[in-house]
């Protein structure tokens, strides 16, 4: 049954938000073009400058499809779309005053390098600072633009590697190599966090006549997607979240007639699952220190019954069981699942007819622009030549305010991960961020740091609370009574934006819906985050990190080839959370523009789905189901893990190294770094096709050369020599890279109750601030109670009778359901 809410609006379209916005792109590659490609559609003019051969995209298939001369790869068709194409060559004079022409007319530029053109020094970012002050420059990076690694190889493969997320959350079976995640999703993830930087930066120096530089390191982004805050755990609580790589159980796994994908995330989950199977007396067992332990024992009695049950029966037991449940979304089966299709998800690329993702979020009303075919290489030259125009610019330049969102108000009412690290970036550069929870069911990550209920506070002691929720204000209110509901709706008419990620009902029972929020504020913003949307048969389905990433195809390339995927387990929030931010910021510009609220519907699956566009758009468009392939991949070759010498911290033989060779120069790199050994020398090895059908002997041979040596010095060895090479670190040793040292990722926050811990702050630099993000710790329960309730016209004595009530509070309640959630992750 759909939503009368649902922002999927009928509503005439409004002016896009971004209309009037120009952006040079000089960017090569997904992050970049997905970044520009977010921009266009919230109707940015883009204007794409190619050198002559055209970005690399344009002959890009992960399927290595034929791709005919004059033609472009369907990606390319898909992150290109609306955007203009300009063609300068790089050694001709006349094209680079085009060039020239083009920033001096803009308001960003989009650079990454990569490109003959974006390498040409007059385009470096310091030279187009220096050039055009105006502008904001947008630079994405591997590391960032400067620090120890900055000018090191890296691809998308060792930036995983480096970042901890290969062995982030103990992906994988113990007994084999862990495994990278698939799909090149650092790539996306960083285009997302670039629009997003992009737009906090124009927001801030709008016709102030100054521009800025915005530094984003891809590494960065890597660790805030693939990894939980692991170093502030580690600093608070003397220990690693993960020692060991355990496989999710159930996870994805086989059903009778294919594969099912259930998770287990609480304890009462794992209780619905012992009945589910037919063994309800595993719930009087001892109970395990956490259900990921449990579940592994039970592994082989809980497969056998589920290989014996067909996939629809599997999936409506767990959804009666509010067990979260999936099927196994990939390339071909993605445009036929029926809650995509009820949502009417999908749609056809407008230039070369296969299909595509829509956007990840939608908004009423109407703020996004409809896709417009994809350029042909130059074709639009000779119309920007002809132009050559000169946008007049401010008289004077202000310097930009360090925090862009300072005078803005945000009602947080989300929990666990994806929603609070959207309102956490708000809070991190100046929104007054308040975030309610209920005393008796407070944010579920105060719950899961595994601190014994015997210490004094342990819910205020939980190091990914406190990484998710630094400068926010913290607010309890127990929405089951009138009083808190009405509470909560006089506070809502103070903020200009409400984000909350519960499911649909929930706001619909404690009428706090759109349309009640209009009523209390019509120019208010209400970002909605629910896992499946505001419609379709999915709509009240539970929906952790994992399903999301299993209903999307983020799973099906996670894993080794001879076995079922591997859910991330980590991706689907945080990449959740950026996308709702980016929706955010274009009903921020809109609002700006019209004083007008804004309804955003910014559903987890479809900013997951569109993150793994590549597998739709390669099945339609050439009909190829792109497969798992271990720690393989289709940019480079080889590409793998390798076992190091030595033993790690935990006393096992598991170091491992990661090796990308991306170029035939790389290649020959390697080659001389082993010291040209003959089997080397081998001619079919001189080109990326003969590299990919030996894989196996290169792997062989380099595994063979790795087992003699530590990490460390492989990683010298070959980064020397200019291969792209990285450790598979631990992540919660993250704060030992020099670079980011360097950066200062990691900024130290004290806390009245935890242990001081380093907190990751945001992937980027930005050259106007702030100098440090963090500026508070995170909220105790119901800290600011008094001051918030003060505000809204409530005496001491009334404070004093929501207290003794129960519908405020500083301590959890409702024992059953602290216990349930604090055993359930470990």
């Amino acid at each position: 049954m759909g939503s009368k809410e649902s922002a999927n609006s009928s509503e005439r379209p409004v002016e896009p938000p971004l209309r009037g916005c120009v952006v040079v792109d000089v960017s090569s590659g997904i992050a970049g073009a997905y970044c520009t490609k977010l921009l266009a559609d919230g109707g940015a003019e883009i204007i794409k400058v190619e050198a002559p051969e055209g970005d690399s995209l344009r002959r890009w298939s992960a399927s290595l499809a034929r791709i005919d001369p004059g033609s472009d790869g369907a990606l390319f068709s898909f992150l290109a779309g609306s955007k203009k194409s300009v063609v300068a060559a790089p050694g001709v004079a006349a094209d680079l005053e085009l060039v020239d022409d083009l920033l001096a007319a803009a308001d960003v530029v989009v650079w990454s390098p990569g490109s003959r053109l974006a390498e040409h020094p007059r385009l470096a970012p310091a030279a187009l600072r220096r050039a055009h002050r105006h502008l904001v420059v947008t630079a994405i990076t591997p590391f960032g633009l400067d620090g120890p690694w900055h000018d090191r190889p890296a691809t998308e493969f060792t930036l995983q590697a480096w970042s901890g997320g290969i062995v982030g959350l103990g992906r994988g079976a113990p007994d084999r190599a862990p495994v990278h995640v698939g799909g090149r999703i650092g790539e996306w993830f960083a285009g997302a966090y670039a629009s997003a930087a992009t737009m906090t930066s124009r927001l801030r120096t709008l016709g102030s006549g100054a521009g800025e530089l915005v530094d984003l390191s891809v590494l960065e982004t890597q660790i805030l997607g693939l990894t939980y805050f692991p170093v502030s755990f580690f600093d608070a609580l003397g220990r690693p979240f993960r020692t060991e790589r355990r496989l999710s159980v159930p996870g994805v796994t086989t059903a009778a007639d294919g594969l099912v994908a259930v998770g287990c995330g609480t304890a009462q989950q794992w209780f619905d699952l012992c009945a589910m199977v037919g063994h309800p007396e595993w719930i009087e067992e001892d109970p395990a220190p956490a259900i990921t332990q449990r579940a592994n024992e039970k592994a082989p009695e809980i497969f056998a019954w589920f290989a014996e049950q067909p996939a629809e029966v599997i999936r409506d037991l767990a959804t009666a069981f509010r067990i979260p449940n999936g099927p196994v979304v990939n390339g071909a089966n993605a445009t036929t699942t029926d809650h995509h299709v009820a949502r009417r998800f999908f749609t056809v690329n407008p230039r070369d007819g296969f299909v595509q993702p829509g956007p990840p979020y939608r908004t009423t009303p109407t703020l996004l622009c409809d896709p417009r075919p994809a350029p042909r290489l130059g074709e639009h030259t000779e119309e920007y030549r002809a132009r050559r125009r000169k946008r007049p610019r401010t008289a004077g330049r202000t310097a930009p305010q360090p925090l862009p969102f300072e005078h803005l108000r945000v009602l947080d009412l989300t929990t666990f991960w994806a929603g609070p690290s959207c309102t956490h970036y708000l809070g991190m550069l100046g929104a007054e961020v308040i975030h309610v929870e209920s005393a008796g069911h407070p944010d579920g990550t105060r719950l899961i740091a595994g601190v014994p209920p015997s210490e004094e506070q342990w819910w205020e002691k939980s190091p990914v609370f406190s990484g998710l929720n630094t400068n926010k204000k913290g607010l309890t209110l127990d929405f089951r009574s009138d009083r808190g509901r009405d509470l909560l709706r006089r506070l809502a008419a103070t903020c200009e934006v409400i984000v909350e990620n519960y499911t649909p009902r929930v706001l619909e029972q404690i009428g706090l819906d759109y349309p009640a929020v209009r009523r209390l504020r019509p120019d208010a913003i209400m970002v909605r985050m629910p896992g499946f949307g505001l419609d379709g048969p999915w709509r009240d389905n539970p929906a952790f990190a994992y399903v999301i990433e299993d209903t999307s195809g983020l799973t099906w390339l996670t894993g080794h080839p001879d076995g079922n995927p591997v859910e991330p387990y980590s991706i689907g929030d945080p990449n959740a959370g950026v996308h709702a931010l980016n929706a955010l910021l274009l009903a921020l510009e809109h609002r700006r523009r019209t004083g007008h609220g804004v309804l955003v519907e910014a559903a987890m699956v479809e900013a997951a789905l569109n993150v793994a566009a590549e597998q739709v758009i390669e099945y339609s468009a050439y009909g190829a189901l792109l497969q798992r392939d271990g720690n393989r991949g289709p940019c480079a070759a080889p590409q793998n893990l390798y076992r190091a010498s030595g033993v790690d911290e935990f006393g096992r033989e598991d170091c491992w190294v990661a090796i990308a060779v991306a170029t035939d120069a790389q290649w020959r790199r390697l080659r001389e770094a082993l010291g040209t050994p003959f089997w080397a020398l081998d001619p079919e090895l001189s080109s990326a096709p003969g590299r990919r059908r030996r894989h196996d002997l290169i792997d062989e041979r380099l595994a063979e050369w790795c087992a003699q040596r530590d990490s460390d010095e492989i990683v010298r060895i070959l980064w020397d020599a200019g291969v792209p090479v990285a450790k598979v670190m631990q992540p919660h040793r993250q704060f030992e890279l020099p670079q980011l040292q360097f950066r200062e990722f990691f900024e130290p926050v004290a806390h009245p109750v935890a242990e001081t811990a380093r907190h990751s702050t945001v992937p980027v630099r930005f050259s106007a601030g702030p100098r440090r993000f963090h500026r508070g710790p995170a909220p105790l329960l119901g800290q600011h109670n008094t001051e918030l309730l003060t505000a809204v016209g409530l005496s001491e004595t009334e404070i004093r009778a929501l207290e003794a009530d129960g519908v405020i509070g500083g301590l959890p309640g409702g024992g059953a359901v602290v216990g349930e959630i604090r055993i359930a992750i470990g």
